[in-house]
């Protein structure tokens, strides 16, 4: 596979991207609750790791990665892979849904934020503009979904002298600044290597980071819960998680700036509530579709085509000189 050549592959690199994760979000539930979190996690980097390994060596036309480059993939499997998914997962568990919602519809504003101050992008009104139109679309679908999953135990219970609701905000919130240095972070690695070994060695990280927590897991588990379902589920997790997801995230990246391609996270929750309505039975109220609308629209002024400038034309007065 190539890389992209044109601004709308690229696009459609990161949306599909988005949207994969979107849809294995929604369709690792079963996963969810029939293993514990942490070594759902390691099985998944266990897969990738598999399926990755040709992935590895280093291709005869890519340059030797120095140390920072080691340590900006280092960052980028301890942060977008192993963090992000502790601190979302728990702190879904301990806030509202719809909260959770509402602070991830920060991601691309996070991004934006993140890449004007390490990669010195320039925001034009445009790109802020769809930065606002996304928070704002994904904003108006997370407040729609009510607070009533949020039982009394949960808001009456305290840590350290703040409620767990709060907690789980802040934690979200950190899931947030993760997603956004993954993007950040890929963004500067893009151009020194090739989104396949990106992938394959931000997995490992992952599985490094991971190994411990798994095992530790595993020890108790009851594997007899695990049907011939549930391991194929787990298979397109590992491979939509580890491989397809990064791969076409990192692909798209190295021709669309970290700004504009924070954009596309809204393809997130949008894929996880199609997968919703079209297989479980979900259902959308009409604010909720019109949220949708709001956040597309997002993506459209993000990606309309630059009207180009004409080259100015000097002309010679034969009268001068």
């Amino acid at each position: 596979m190539t890389p992209p050549r044109t601004p709308w592959t690229a696009y459609g690199a990161l949306a599909a991207s988005m949207a994969l994760v979107g849809s294995y979000v929604a369709l690792s539930k079963p996963l969810v609750a029939a293993m514990p979190v942490f070594l759902l996690a390691w099985l998944r980097y266990l897969i990738g790791a598999a399926a990755m390994a040709h992935w590895v060596r280093r291709p005869a036309h890519e340059a030797p990665p120095g140390r920072r480059t080691h340590a900006l993939l280092f960052l980028q499997g301890l942060l977008g892979n192993f963090l992000f998914s502790i601190c979302m997962l728990y702190g879904v568990s301990l806030t509202t849904a719809s909260a959770a919602g509402v602070i991830m519809a920060a991601i691309p504003a996070v991004v934006a934020l993140q890449s004007a101050l390490f990669l010195r992008e320039r925001l034009d009104r445009r790109a802020l503009a769809a930065i606002g139109l996304a928070a704002v679309g994904i904003g108006l679908f997370s407040l729609d979904k009510g607070a009533a999953a949020h039982t009394a135990a949960a808001a009456s219970a305290t840590w350290m002298g703040l409620p767990l609701a709060v907690w789980g905000n802040l934690l979200v919130l950190a899931a947030v600044c993760c997603e956004a240095a993954y993007v950040v972070i890929g963004k500067r690695l893009s151009a020194q290597v090739g989104p396949k070994r990106i992938a394959a060695l931000i997995n490992l990280w992952g599985l490094a980071l991971m190994t411990p927590l798994g095992l530790w897991a595993a020890l108790d588990y009851d594997w007899g819960r695990m049907g011939a379902p549930l391991w194929a589920l787990l298979v397109f997790y590992g491979l939509a998680a580890s491989v397809w997801t990064v791969w076409l995230w990192m692909t798209g990246l190295r021709h669309v700036s970290a700004a504009r391609a924070g954009v596309f996270t809204v393809m997130l929750p949008i894929s996880a509530a199609t997968i919703g309505v079209l297989f479980m039975g979900e259902r959308l109220t009409l604010l909720q579709w019109l949220a949708f609308g709001v956040a597309l629209l997002g993506l459209i002024v993000a990606t309309w085509p630059t009207r180009a400038t004409p080259p100015v034309t000097r002309t010679t007065d034969p009268s001068a000189g």
